[in-house]
Order: C-alpha cells, then structure tokens, then sequence
C-alpha cells in the first residue's frame, strides 16, 4: 500500500483498452458512458442504479471527489488498484471492495496487466438504512463467479426478452451476493458488538489495547480479525467510523470544524482536518459547501467499471460461449 495525495479534480481515462456492458435503472441521469445501456426497472426495487461487467488495462483511471453512491467491486480477473482508505491497494482476482458513499473513490488499472471485474453501484434513499455498516468489510476475500453469473443474466434478459418477472428475479440475486459480502454473518458477535461500542463512543481516545480488551481478545488476534474480516487495521476501522461520522455531521448540522472534531475523538483540529481530506478527498469546510451545493437527485458520479471480460478464469466457457454477441 502507498499513500497519496488525495486528486483535487475528477478524472476520466478509459484508454483504448477497455470494454464495458450493463444495464441501468428506470430514471436516473444519464451519461454517455451508460447512455446505450439498456434500462432494468426492477434495479430500482433494490436502489441500483447500475451494475455491469468490464474489461480493461492501462492507462485506465477513474477518480470521483464528489462520490454520493455505494459501489461495489468484485475481481474476476487479472489485477487493477483501489483507492481505499487513503491508499492505493490491489485488488486481484477472487477479491471484492464495497466503497461507501461520501469518501474519495478512485480506482486504476496496473500497467502490464489487463483488469476484468463486475460492479455494482447504488444511490440509497437518506431514509434507508445504508448498505454498508459497522461490519462491512472494506475489502475481503470474494468468490465473483456466482455475482458474475447473476448480471450477466440480467444483461441478457434486458437485452433480450426482457420479461419484468425475470429481470425481478435476477436483479434480486446480483442484490442478494452484494448483500453477502456487505452483511456478513460469519463474524464473531464480539466483534460486531465492538464497532457498534465504538461507533457509539467515537468522541472516546481508543487504542488499540482498549480495543482489544473491550472485544476481549488479544492485540495480535484482534489485528488478523479485523484484517481478515474487514481488510483494515483496527485502528484504521475506528478512524473510517470517525471520518462517516464526521461527514454526516458536517452535511447535516452547523457545528463549527472543531466541534466536529471534537465530537469524533481529535482534540486539534489541524489534525483532524488532515485526516478527513486524506479520507474522504475535500477539507471539512470545502466538503460542507459541497454537499449544500450538490443537487438531491440520483448521482452517476461513481467511476463506472468499464470493460469486458473477454475470458474468465473460472466461469469460462460456459458464460463467455453466451457473451460473444455482447463483444461484436
């Protein structure tokens, strides 16, 4: 992992290389990448607002600083990098990254190697409960096979004979595998129960000694937990719960930097301030005249996965033979 400088501008770059084909919601904003997509109302059941497969290789790079959606991305093949966290990590085959909404969300190819993979992005109602919770992992090991499958069905389905009974029943299966990897049951309760302790005490100075003896572990088991369940560091965990918190506050009420700082555990604004731009891409002060400048309606801002897998390495055959009409 590297850590960067957070990009001050959005970036498009899809390069000669790279192939894409999905299906889009019923009403939402249309940009010409996702202008010829055919439309799936039943992805509106689920608050997808597009989800599709891809194919691609360097100089491909997307970087989104007023991302507002949840977008899901599941590997199937080859390797691309992922801005998470304030740093760039892999992403290779058999792994799958859910990025929240309200961070900087950038992702790229890695030259010498081509990148295919499948997505999912949603725009959830502020009435809705997010997709993503205290549990969610950032990145984690993924089998993309079956999510794979599923919206490769829906984009043939909505190509085809697009009959609204079908299209429901697949859209809720590509739903149901995001929700999988979104929602885990496989973690320990002690751990669930520590983030939902900590979410609601981040004004609180944890450590990681405190963390490990409220969970009740030792400091070495809680780091391999939280990085095998939700691919980061216990403390990068606790900071990515003060950074949402804070951009929740700063969108939604008139507490000065400070106070918001704060009420997420910094006791220096300076620092805190870093912080949330290494985070989430915007200064706290440039991050609230954003979001009260931003329009309410739905958002194609998250970099589109562009491409399509030409071979995959487990599906193979059998869903590819289906795919070449896709490709021509």
């Amino acid at each position: 992992m590297r850590a960067v400088t957070p990009p001050a501008a959005d970036v498009t770059i899809l390069g000669p290389h790279t192939r894409l084909t999905g299906v889009r919601a019923a009403g939402v904003e249309l940009r010409p990448w996702i202008e010829p997509f055919p439309v799936c109302p039943a992805l509106n059941q689920f608050s997808i607002i597009h989800t599709g497969i891809q194919q691609t290789a360097a100089p491909m790079r997307i970087v989104r600083t007023r991302q507002t959606t949840t977008y899901f991305l599941a590997c199937v093949g080859g390797r691309g990098r992922v801005l998470i966290d304030g740093r760039w990590r892999l992403c290779r085959a058999g792994q799958a990254c859910l990025l929240p909404a309200h961070t900087l969300n950038a992702f790229e190819a890695v030259p010498g190697s081509s990148w295919q993979f499948c997505w999912v992005c949603y725009q959830r109602p502020s009435d809705q409960r997010p997709l993503a919770d205290t549990s969610t992992p950032v990145m984690a090991p993924f089998d993309p096979v079956s999510l794979y499958a599923a919206i490769y069905g829906l984009i043939h389905e909505c190509t085809g004979p697009a009959q609204p009974s079908f299209m429901m029943k697949w859209a809720e299966l590509v739903h149901a595998h995001v929700l999988r990897f979104a929602q885990p049951r496989h973690q320990p309760d002690q751990l669930r129960l520590l983030w939902e302790r900590v979410e609601a005490a981040l004004a609180d100075p944890w450590t990681l000694e405190k963390l490990a003896a409220e969970a009740g572990y030792s400091k070495e088991h809680l780091r391999r937990l939280c990085r095998r369940q939700l691919g980061r560091s216990p403390m990068h965990q606790v900071t990515y719960l003060r950074m949402r918190r804070a951009a929740e506050l700063l969108a939604s009420t008139e507490l000065t930097v400070d106070a918001v700082a704060h009420q997420v555990g910094y006791q220096n604004a300076f620092v805190f301030s870093n912080a949330f731009t290494r985070w989430i891409g915007w200064r706290p002060s440039e991050y609230r005249r954003q979001k009260r400048l931003s329009s309410p309606s739905p958002n194609l801002g998250a970099a589109a996965p562009d491409g399509f897998p030409e071979k995959l390495q487990r599906p193979e055959s059998r869903l590819m033979r289906g795919a070449a009409f896709l490709r021509s």
